[in-house]
This record gives C-alpha cells, structure tokens and sequence, in this order.
C-alpha cells in the first residue's frame, strides 16, 4: 500500500483506482487520501459513466482478491449502462487477456457485460504480458501494463467515443 500511495501521490489532479487480484481487500481504504476508489462502484465524468470493479476472477494462483464469476457480473450489471467507460483490474475474456501460453485467462463475466452494455471504451490490467489497446465492435479495449513498471496510457474520449490512446512507458 506505502509503495501505491507514494506513487499515487505524484500524480496531479483526480485518480481513479481499483484493487488488483494481489492487493489486500483493504487496499482502497489504505490509499483514500490520494485516490478514488472505483470498486464496485460508478461514478458521473463530464456526462460519462465510469464503472469500476477491482479484483480478478479465480485462477490457479489464488491471490487474496479474487472473485467468483457471479459475483463479479452481479457487482457490475446493477452499475452498467450503455455507452459507459468501463475500468476493471480483469480483462473480458478473450481481449488483451493472453499469456505466454496462449491460453485465454480474461474474464467470462466481464465480457457478458460488455457484450450487454457496448462500453465506449474498457479499461483493464492484469495481465501484465498483454499490453495493448483493441477496437472491437465499438469497444476500445486498453491495457497500458503494470503502472509499478512505469506503464500508462492516456486516454481521450469526446463526442461518445474514444478519439485518441497514447501508450507510453518510463524506463
């Protein structure tokens, strides 16, 4: 928590976070006074609906934050609406969720969502070997890869669609 405060702290004007898969379920409470928490939670941007869940669906490794399927489209559908911006620790299954392997380890649930709601633009991490930013019937798809390693993205959304991604990454 001490190392994302520090980091958060840097950045100037308001953040948005979720909890990652290996972060305690405390985290959002630990960085609160240098970030906004968006965990099972959405919130109103300039006239867009940014929703948000942290976390990761099961996997062989059992981190400590790691949800069930159901719980994970339960949280998120009663939060969704159409058009929305959508920021989640997980990826949709099958988008930017490949590891070495090839296999496919994104989320099942999340990708119903997005297959029900068609974000603008859908926001994940996780998956820290699949950088990359996808348009995908719509949907822009963005994983910038692990802020710690000096990852990030910019993202500009106007007119009900995203305009523009800058990936970019500090050695």
């Amino acid at each position: 928590a001490d190392q994302a405060v520090e980091l958060l702290s840097k950045i100037k004007g308001k953040v948005y976070v979720l909890p990652g898969n290996c972060d305690a379920r405390d985290m959002p409470s630990k960085v609160g006074n240098v970030a906004i928490d968006m965990h099972k939670k959405k919130t109103v941007i300039d006239g867009y609906d940014l929703v948000g869940l942290g976390g990761g669906n099961r996997s062989p490794f059992d981190s400590p934050f790691e949800l069930e399927e159901d719980e994970i489209y339960n949280s998120l559908k009663p939060i969704s609406s159409k058009g929305m911006i959508l920021m989640t620790h997980a990826p949709s299954y099958g988008i930017l969720d490949e590891i070495p392997s090839g296999a496919h380890v994104g989320c099942p649930a999340i990708k119903k969502i997005v297959d029900e709601y068609k974000p603008i633009l859908a926001m994940s991490g996780h998956i820290h070997e699949a950088i990359g930013c996808k348009e995908i019937d719509g949907t822009v798809f963005v994983n910038p890869g692990p802020a710690k390693d000096g990852y990030s993205a910019i993202i500009t959304v106007d007119g009900g669609k995203v305009v523009d991604v800058m990936m970019l990454h500090k050695e």
